[in-house]
């Protein structure tokens, strides 16, 4: 099951915006239990996560833990020595249990735009530094928003994985990726859930502060994340797991209009800037100690060890310049294009709704309004 987080997550630099949000979340500062809007939370037990994760999620400071709002997934396979930008940091949560899986040599820095979340999680680092066994902190945290990374400090090509946001409680969704996409070293990757429309949001729904702050006023038809990917210069989304949100609010679901969400896990890559092979042939070596006999990329693509597998020159690029590049014997083809339309049927076109639906997959809407 996917899940996602709306308040620890919010950046927005529209001001009228800012406040109806601040207004509408005030009263979920205390705690995890506080939090009322969100596709409903899964316990660390009911989600299938690898065992480092679990790991490192279980060594992160239970104050911290108590304060995160809501529950995600947003750990992609070999961070050792990593550089993680965790957006929306909130409690620190996520970026503890980064520290941990990077290691000693990596780096994580979580940005939220809340300064008094930004100052309790500074008040842990000291503590996680210990409980790892580092020498020196690997984790920092900063204020600011998301969609302006450079005005907070966030280098050009610098980070190697960006983490954890949600898009659809922001205004200007392309420049939340465009600065994603600068930060990223080339072969970096988004990794990311959020929430998704069955259709293209109306004007008018996004204007209602109550849907807006619900994630539904602001989620993004899921086709068009495809062309607004392609054209900050991402790679095409590849689709991990889709959850159906199931709306029970009378309220909410007539406002709608019919509208139905999906909770998705995509992932993106920042690719070299020169044409793709046309297809690769692609076998897994097993090297990683969490998918010794098997590595789930997506939803379309499973790794098997030492079986070779036919892919789009996209993926081979993927896997030939990301950090997963010496996990991968690649035999490249002779033939170069740059054209993807072959491909898009399989890659692009794979509607998160459908996968939800053949994975049985759903999550329930609690609404804050209910």
């Amino acid at each position: 099951v996917v899940c996602f987080v709306l308040m620890s997550k919010f950046k927005t630099t529209d001001c009228s915006r800012t406040h109806q949000h601040t207004k509408y979340y005030g009263s979920l500062l205390g705690s995890s239990d506080d939090l009322q809007t969100s596709a409903s939370s899964c316990s660390l037990s009911d989600c299938s996560l690898p065992k480092s994760v679990r790991e490192a999620l279980g060594q992160v400071h239970p104050e911290v833990t108590k304060k995160f709002f809501g529950c995600g997934l947003p750990f992609p396979a070999k961070l050792e020595g990593c550089r993680v930008l965790d957006l929306g940091s909130g409690s620190g949560r996520d970026s503890f249990a980064y520290s941990k899986l990077v290691g000693a040599s990596g780096h994580v820095m979580g940005i939220d735009m809340t300064e008094e979340l930004v100052n309790a999680s500074r008040q842990y680092v000291e503590y996680h530094q210990k409980k790892f066994g580092y020498k020196e902190p690997n984790v920092s945290f900063v204020q600011g928003y998301m969609e302006k990374l450079s005005e907070a400090g966030i280098q050009t090509d610098s980070i190697d994985v960006v983490s954890n946001c949600v898009i659809c409680l922001c205004p200007d969704k392309r420049a939340v990726l465009q600065q994603a996409y600068n930060a990223l070293k080339e072969g970096g990757e988004l990794y990311f859930s959020d929430m998704y429309a069955s259709k293209v949001i109306p004007d008018h729904m996004k204007q209602d502060p109550v849907l807006w702050g619900e994630g539904m006023g602001g989620s993004l038809f899921w086709e068009d994340l495809i062309s607004l990917a392609h054209s900050v210069g991402f790679s095409t989304p590849y689709l991990v797991t889709a959850s159906r949100i199931v709306v029970y609010n009378k309220e909410l679901i007539e406002k709608a209009g019919g509208i139905s969400y999906a909770s998705c896990t995509y992932r993106l890559f920042k690719l070299p800037k020169r044409p793709f092979m046309s297809e690769a042939t692609v076998s897994y070596k097993g090297t990683l100690a969490d998918f010794p006999g098997q590595l789930d990329f997506d939803s379309s693509h499973s790794f098997k060890k030492d079986v070779a597998l036919k892919v789009s020159g996209e993926m081979a690029a993927i896997l030939q310049s990301s950090r997963l590049c010496q996990d991968f014997e690649i035999q490249i083809s002779d033939n170069t294009t740059s054209d993807l339309t072959e491909f898009l049927p399989q890659l692009c076109r794979l509607n998160p709704f459908l996968l939800a639906d053949k994975q049985g997959s759903s999550v329930a809407h609690c609404s804050k309004t209910s």
